[in-house]
């Protein structure tokens, strides 16, 4: 089903961005594990909206609820199931959408698949999802967090041209929350702030790239083959709104490379293997070494801009299009936590396969 993720630690998504609710049953989380809706709100209230003047001023709380799978503060062992109400919906700013398709949107694609759309602000294909992902990589990374220690934090590297230089190893959380835009980097911060300022007052967007470090990753997770870990945090990836780009480690950089410089050295010390570098991102034949996992997401643009622009509608009329309502001048800015989310899943459920085919001899 194209709304479930995950073998053993699986998670369905349910909702839209102007219906009811939007929501997630996870399945297969091990019983026992410390969890409750403070712990899920506060990765919930990184990814909300309205908290600047650079973000959408959307009016959205994001209050999750568990209602069922936890008992006395921990895991039971059974499909957790969590919910969130939309509050502040306003269908009316997509009167127009009924009509005309919005060129970067999926409308036209989800027209010819199914022959009938949700035009509320793109139904599943809105960005508004990805808060069903939040609420259980929540739950996905306090496991990995108990078992490998792990630790995953995503940050904005990029916003249009302007690019930050940070040291990985050092980011912190409270280096990327402090930042209005995410951005480690205090000076490319404040001139990715000017940039989208000036973007959001010409009523257009701008993309950007996300980097993510994986500290304490599990470790021999990933198969060889079809199902490696690099692949899965790929389609993990891929599957995020708005994202049109993947790499791991050096990436696209290492075609460049020779294979002397881009080759981990390997070492032997105090009963442990390790390598001196770290260019293939922790993953070595789709497997985790342990060392830190490092890849960057780029996204596009934001598809809704109040700029008018040439498109056509469903009668086969040729017309005009110009958006309405809230949005971000760059939806980068809220992806972060989201991307965690996403590394967690597929960590979370790789260590779980892992564990269950271990040998035990």
């Amino acid at each position: 089903m194209s709304s479930i993720f995950g073998k053993l630690f699986s998670v369905s998504t349910w909702g839209e961005s102007h219906g009811m609710a939007v929501g997630v049953v996870v399945d297969g989380c091990p019983a026992g594990l410390e969890i409750n809706a403070e712990m899920i709100q506060r990765d919930l209230d990184r990814r909300r909206p309205g908290q600047n003047e650079l973000v959408t001023p959307r009016n959205e709380s994001d209050t999750v609820e568990i209602l069922s799978g936890v008992f006395d503060g921990k895991t039971t062992g059974t499909p957790i199931s969590l919910v969130v109400f939309n509050k502040d919906q306003r269908s009316g700013d997509y009167s127009e959408i009924k009509k005309w398709y919005r060129p970067g949107h999926a409308d036209l694609a989800y027209d010819l698949k199914y022959g009938f759309r949700d035009y509320r602000g793109g139904g599943r294909s809105s960005a508004r999802e990805t808060i069903a992902r939040v609420a259980a990589g929540s739950i996905a990374r306090a496991l990995l967090s108990r078992v490998c220690g792990t630790e995953i934090l995503s940050w904005v590297s990029s916003v249009g041209s302007v690019e930050s230089k940070v040291d990985a190893r050092r980011v912190t959380l409270e280096m990327i929350e402090k930042s209005p835009v995410r951005c480690p980097d205090a000076t490319a911060s404040e001139a990715m702030e000017s940039l989208l300022r000036e973007v959001k007052a010409a009523k257009d967007s701008v993309g950007g790239v996300l980097s993510l470090c994986v500290r304490r990753p599990p470790r021999s997770v990933g198969e060889p083959v079809f199902d490696r870990a690099s692949a899965l945090l790929a389609m993990g990836m891929f599957s995020i709104p708005a994202v049109k780009g993947f790499e791991i480690g050096e990436g696209f950089a290492a075609a460049k490379m020779h294979g002397s410089e881009h080759n981990d050295e390997i070492f032997y010390e105090d009963s442990h293997f390790g390598t001196r570098t770290n260019h293939a991102g922790g993953i070595y034949g789709g497997i985790t070494s342990g060392a830190d996992i490092f890849c960057r997401i780029a996204f596009k643009p934001t598809a809704t801009i109040g700029i008018e622009q040439k498109t056509a509608s469903a009668e086969g009329e040729n017309g005009t299009f110009t958006a309405k309502g809230r949005h971000d001048p760059c939806v980068a800015l809220r992806a972060p936590v989201i991307v965690e989310s996403m590394a967690a899943l597929v960590l979370a459920d790789l260590f779980l396969e892992q564990r269950a085919r271990s040998s035990l001899f």
